[in-house]
C-alpha cells in the first residue's frame, strides 16, 4: 500500500495542482452558457451571453484594437528581439555592452506599474515639446513592444546560444557575406526561437492591462481594459462568454503550433538520419 501510495504521489500532486489551475477557468466557460446572471447555480443552458457579445460594441471594437495591437507588438518585438539576442551572443565584447545588456532586460525585473508610469511621463513630455505622439493605439504599441522585446530576447538568445556555429562558418569559408550569412542559415535555423518569441510577445499584449490603461487615450481601449472595467461594476456574463471564446482560440493556436513543431522535428531528423545513411553509404561504395 505504501509502495502504492508513493508510486502516484506525484501523478495525484500534478492533478491537484492542474485542477486548482485550470478548475476556475472551467467554472467559467461552464456559467458563460447558464440562461441567468446567476454566479453561483446554473439554471439552465442557453447562448443568451454570446448573442449579446456580439452587440456589445465595446468589446468588439476592444478585442479588433488588442488584435491589431497585439499583432503589431509582436511583430516589432520579434524583430527587435532578434537583433538585440544576435548582439549580444555573436559579439561578446564591444562598447557599452553591460549597459545595452541591462536596459534591455530591465523589464523582466521591472513592474509594470512602474514601466507604464514612466511611459506615460515620457509620452506626455514628448507631447508637451514635439506635439507628438498622441496617446492612443501608438503609444500602447509602444509600450508593449518595450515588454514584449525584452521577452523575447530571452528565447532567441537561448536558441543562439545552443545553435551550432560550424554551419555559419562553413557558409564563410564557401564566400558568403555576414549579411547572406545571417538572412540564409542563422534566420532558418532559429525560426522556430523567433516564432516563439513572436507567439510570447503577442499573447502578453493582448493580455495586458497595466501599461495599457497608462498609455491608452480618450475612446481607446483595448479588450482587457474593457472586461476589467465591466468587471469593476459587477457580474457580466457577457465577459464569461468573451473569455470562452479566447480560452477557446488560444488553446486551438497553442496545439497547432505543437504539431506544427513536433512535425519539423521529426522531419529535421529524417533529413538527418537520411544524410547519414547516404555518407556511410557513400563510404562503403570507396
Amino acid at each position: 500500500m505504501k509502495q502504492l501510495f508513493e508510486k502516484h504521489t506525484g501523478k495525484v500532486w500534478m492533478a491537484l495542482v492542474f485542477a486548482f489551475l485550470y478548475a476556475p477557468l472551467l467554472f467559467m466557460m461552464v456559467f458563460s452558457f447558464n440562461s441567468t446572471r446567476q454566479d453561483a447555480r446554473f439554471t439552465g443552458f442557453s447562448l443568451r451571453w454570446y448573442e449579446a457579445l456580439t452587440r456589445d460594441t465595446k468589446i468588439v471594437e476592444g478585442f479588433f484594437l488588442s488584435l491589431k495591437v497585439a499583432a503589431i507588438t509582436g511583430v516589432l518585438s520579434a524583430v527587435l528581439a532578434t537583433f538585440a539576442a544576435f548582439v549580444l551572443v555573436r559579439y561578446r565584447r564591444f562598447a557599452g555592452r553591460t549597459i545595452f545588456s541591462g536596459m534591455v532586460n530591465a523589464p523582466l525585473v521591472m513592474p509594470e506599474v512602474i514601466i507604464g508610469l514612466s511611459l506615460l511621463l515620457l509620452a506626455v513630455g514628448a507631447q508637451n515639446v514635439f506635439g507628438w505622439p498622441e496617446r492612443g493605439m501608438l503609444t500602447i504599441i509602444l509600450g508593449h513592444t518595450l515588454l514584449g522585446m525584452a521577452y523575447g530576447m530571452v528565447v532567441i538568445q537561448s536558441r543562439l546560444m545552443e545553435m551550432d556555429r560550424s554551419t555559419e562558418e562553413a557558409a564563410m569559408d564557401l564566400g558568403a557575406k555576414p549579411l547572406q550569412v545571417f538572412f540564409l542559415v542563422t534566420l532558418p535555423n532559429i525560426f522556430q526561437a523567433i516564432l516563439a518569441a513572436f507567439l510570447l510577445a503577442f499573447t502578453l499584449s493582448f493580455d495586458d492591462v497595466v501599461i495599457s490603461e497608462f498609455l491608452s487615450g480618450p475612446g481607446v481601449s483595448t479588450l482587457p481594459q474593457v472586461i476589467f472595467g465591466y468587471a469593476r461594476r459587477g457580474i457580466n456574463p457577457t465577459i464569461y462568454a468573451a473569455a470562452t471564446l479566447l480560452i477557446v482560440t488560444v488553446t486551438i493556436v497553442i496545439v497547432a503550433y505543437a504539431v506544427w513543431v513536433a512535425r519539423q522535428t521529426r522531419r529535421r531528423e529524417r533529413e538527418i538520419a537520411a544524410a547519414a545513411r547516404a555518407e556511410v553509404a557513400a563510404l562503403q561504395g570507396h
